[in-house]
């Protein structure tokens, strides 16, 4: 009938590739707990549980949970960097499980009209504190996977696409258990590449996880929501290293160009264009080498080759004045010496040594997390009523900071060796 939207009921079993959601039930006796995450684990009974959809908290982007379901809040609202109206996000609360597991089953029940999409996302944690990426789930029937490597806390994220404001999820069950063989996680270091950098801008938009851009900002976008960061958060970070320094930033956009490009993963890993080189963006072969007709996955034609955007404070921070190359690590990638600490204040300089009189190597951005591999007594400072000789060595931007500047109580850092 004209005038008439097609709408379809549809109740899917999804499978989670990387993780599992909220618990409601524990998963084994606490004796298990102690299992090492490495090693064979006898299965287990599987345990079923539903997800909170309810609890809709600061993390969360344009969504709502009312009459029983979770939909958008402002069906016309869209993200900065992709544009498209109808996207929202909710990050469910993290779970530490009673003993790893690595084989889930999900059911997502929804209302889903034709146009609109919702897409399950997980992730997980082991003992060492360090996140898995967020994997995109898949439909089917009975849908299972093997996770990556055990995991022993999890996290799920869902992301509704919905221009039409008439997406409702009623209710996410998930089933996990364990096929006795979780495997290990690979001791690598983080990988490296160098990328054609474009300046995101657009000052006032709305970022992929709900940050509003503000001028002179400090953050990165990437063509995948693998490594994408919840709002303010750290998790997924990148140094980037430009003409004039580096500089460490979260990733909490999505873009440019392509939307499931995770190319710093191996390819037989990697969501899409499984026959580039690891490493390799898929908008960089398309304008380069005419890979894929030179168009991206929406079918648009690339117009540079750019493999990440750089919001405006990082782009010229790092000394680029219009688009150009730029070494990029992808810290969450490899092993990493030192531990993550917040810092405060503006305009902190990072010294090439303990002392106000070296030259400086850069700024930090506002509240910044940094990385910490040891500390030194150096010059004694006074600011801000605050006096101390301790200095913090930032291995990823190779100097010095005052420990006046990182926001912990402790004058000399907790767990931090000395230099």
């Amino acid at each position: 009938m004209p005038g008439t939207r097609s709408r379809s009921r549809r109740r899917w079993t999804v499978l989670l590739l990387s993780g599992v959601a909220v618990l409601d039930v524990a998963l084994v006796p606490a004796a298990a707990a102690a299992a090492d995450p490495g090693r064979p684990v006898a299965p287990a009974p599987a345990v079923h549980w539903k997800a909170d959809l309810s609890d809709v908290d600061a993390d969360d982007v344009n969504v709502r949970h009312a009459h029983g379901s979770l939909r958008l809040r402002a069906p016309d609202q869209r993200t900065a960097s992709l544009g498209g109206a109808g996207h929202g996000s909710q990050v469910l609360t993290p779970r530490t499980l009673t003993r790893p597991v690595n084989r889930v089953t999900a059911a997502l029940d929804a209302d889903v009209p034709d146009g609109a999409a919702v897409v399950v996302d997980v992730r997980g944690r082991d003992r060492d504190a360090r996140w898995t990426e967020w994997h995109r789930a898949s439909s089917g029937d009975r849908a299972v996977a093997r996770l990556p490597h055990a995991v022993t806390t999890v996290q799920v994220r869902l992301t509704l696409r919905d221009p039409s404001g008439l997406v409702r999820v009623h209710g996410l069950a998930l089933t996990a258990d364990t096929d006795g063989s979780p495997g290990t996680r690979a001791v690598t270091a983080p990988v490296t590449y160098r990328l054609f950098a474009t300046r995101e801008g657009l000052v006032g938009g709305t970022t992929a996880n709900g940050h509003v851009i503000q001028p002179d900002d400090h953050f990165v976008a990437l063509p995948s929501r693998r490594g994408l960061s919840p709002k303010d958060g750290w998790d997924y970070a990148v140094e980037v290293c430009g003409p004039a320094r580096c500089e460490t930033a979260p990733v909490w956009d999505v873009g440019p160009w392509n939307t499931r490009d995770d190319y710093w993963n191996p390819a037989d890993q990697r969501e899409m264009w499984w026959d580039l080189p690891q490493g390799r963006p898929e908008a960089q072969a398309a304008y380069l080498e005419g890979y894929n007709g030179g168009l991206d996955e929406f079918g648009r034609r690339v117009a540079n080759p750019a493999g990440i955007d750089l919001a405006d404070g990082t782009f010229y921070n790092v000394g680029l004045n219009d688009n150009g190359w730029v070494d990029v690590t992808f810290l969450w990638t490899g092993e990493q010496a030192g531990t993550w600490f917040p810092t405060w204040g503006s305009d902190v300089r990072v010294r090439q040594q303990p002392t106000t009189a070296s030259a400086t190597l850069t700024t930090l951005p506002p509240a910044a997390r940094v990385r910490v591999e040891c500390q030194a007594h150096g010059e004694r400072i006074t600011y801000d009523g605050i006096t101390n000789d301790a200095w913090s060595y930032l291995p990823d931007y190779g100097g010095y900071v005052s420990n006046i500047f990182i926001d912990v109580e402790d004058a000399w850092l907790p767990g931090v060796p000395e230099c």
